[in-house]
């Protein structure tokens, strides 16, 4: 405990409760536990308008909470997760888990009153609500059992998808808010439109993305996937294709990046089917049988940045510009990079990696180690002729087959839960933290400085 803390007035200090090992009693300490606490942090005012020692006294009731939840889900996860999902016979996608948690052990993690209350608010003004849901979530992860039956709920198909897969057949064409969709002969060409933000990522982009990749993946007609940057709006890039800017900043310091649906619902959604494949066929023993796969082609033009050079280390090909450029701005956006920690270092070796995730280094289409990274350099002039030509070379069946038994050598799916159930918490924890909050805020303040 800091000195200001032990000098600051508590409003409660109770210890976490004794938990018996017994599912139904440690649910109900833990209950009775959240509500005081829930109590003593209602006492205070709202974190906008608290001073240094009340925000203390907040954080200091928030982490008694934190830690009596760690405490009940290593106990309790896979009875937790089997109550919720009747014993694994319900397929329930992360947002729908954790609303069944609510529901079912109340003070485990935010109901939907807490959750939409927190949404409303900007990141700085959030108590990181988010916090308790990745607790839950990485615990979840943790477990061989729940954790790997929690993947595949995640790699099943959208509902959304589901929904518009008989007119994608038959016409070829979708149009999301944020992403287009077409197939031009067996490939498949997925296009960010997400233009007034140099195609960065957002919830919407997120939702879109997925619903665009389960067509894919679903399409018999398909056998290989394109993806895309499409022109943007920016002045600099105006009327160009942009590939990538990664996470949008600016919603991140207005609190419109969500914990469930971004930061952790981007891996173990759209990016892990494009590397792992779509589960189709939940009841079948053999992954070949359970999933379809595709090879994926990326075609980066002017930047993939953050999340966008994350999307390359699950790509079978990347063709990228002859002027763009490739960076992983970790260090300097404070977050973590998704799975790239996991997947840079097999691509371009260890020291590499941490020049690029630990010091920022961006890597240059014509540097010599952008040949780590991506498959070919061509002109602007020349980029569509490369991705018809990279389609070809991979819509031979055998591709797909291959290109799963790779990945499966590569990242096998107890490597990926375990890394998964670490980064849940880090990545909200990091979303909260107050170097991030301060480098949004300064990032915002001096783009309204310049309207």
């Amino acid at each position: 405990m800091s000195t200001r803390l032990a000098s600051a007035r508590l409003p409660w200090d109770e210890p976490a409760p004794g938990f018996t090992g017994a599912l139904q009693a440690d649910a109900g300490l833990l209950t009775a536990y959240a509500a005081t606490a829930e109590h003593h942090l209602g006492l205070l005012p709202p974190r906008p308008h608290r001073d240094g020692d009340q925000q203390l006294a907040a954080e200091h009731v928030l982490a008694l909470a934190r830690t009596a939840r760690r405490a009940f889900m290593a106990l309790h996860a896979d009875e937790v997760y089997d109550r919720l999902t009747e014993n694994r016979t319900r397929y329930l996608r992360v947002d729908a888990l954790l609303a069944a948690a609510a529901d079912t052990f109340p003070g485990l993690v935010p109901d939907q009153a807490q959750v939409l209350a927190e949404a409303a608010r900007i990141q700085a003004h959030k108590d990181g609500r988010e916090v308790d849901q990745a607790i839950f979530c990485g615990a979840v992860l943790r477990s061989a059992t729940a954790g790997t039956h929690l993947i595949e709920a995640m790699l099943l198909p959208t509902a959304g998808a589901v929904d518009l897969l008989e007119e994608f057949r038959e016409v070829g064409r979708m149009v999301l808010s944020t992403v287009t969709v077409e197939r031009e002969g067996q490939a498949a060409h997925v296009t960010f439109r997400n233009a007034h933000c140099l195609n960065a990522e957002d919830n919407r982009l997120i939702a879109d993305l997925e619903t665009a990749i389960d067509l894919v993946l679903l399409d018999d007609q398909v056998r290989v996937g394109v993806l895309r940057g499409g022109k943007v709006d920016h002045r600099r890039y105006a009327g160009k294709r942009v590939f990538s800017a990664g996470i949008n900043l600016k919603d991140l310091r207005n609190g419109d990046i969500s914990f469930v649906d971004f930061l952790l619902g981007r891996e173990l959604g759209y990016i892990h089917k494009m590397a792992r494949g779509l589960l189709v066929n939940p009841a079948e023993a053999a992954w070949a049988d359970r999933c379809t796969s595709k090879p994926w082609v990326g075609a980066v033009e002017s930047f993939a940045i953050g999340g966008g050079m994350q999307l390359l280390l699950v790509l079978d090909r990347v063709i990228a510009e002859a002027d763009a450029f490739f960076s992983l701005p970790a260090a300097e956006e404070g977050i973590v990079p998704g799975l790239g920690n996991l997947r840079l270092t097999r691509m371009v070796g260890t020291r590499l990696a941490r020049q690029i995730i630990l010091q920022g280094r961006t890597i240059h289409a014509n540097d010599p180690e952008a040949s780590l990274i991506c498959d070919e350099i061509v002109p602007t002039a020349g980029m569509d002729s490369a991705i018809e030509r990279a389609v070809r070379d991979l819509r031979a069946p055998a591709v797909a087959a291959n290109r799963s038994m790779l990945f499966l050598a590569e990242e096998p799916l107890d490597l990926y839960r375990s890394y998964l159930s670490e980064f849940s918490t880090a990545q909200a924890s990091r979303a909260y933290s107050s170097d991030v909050l301060d480098k949004v805020e300064r990032r915002w303040q001096q783009s309204q400085a310049r309207k």
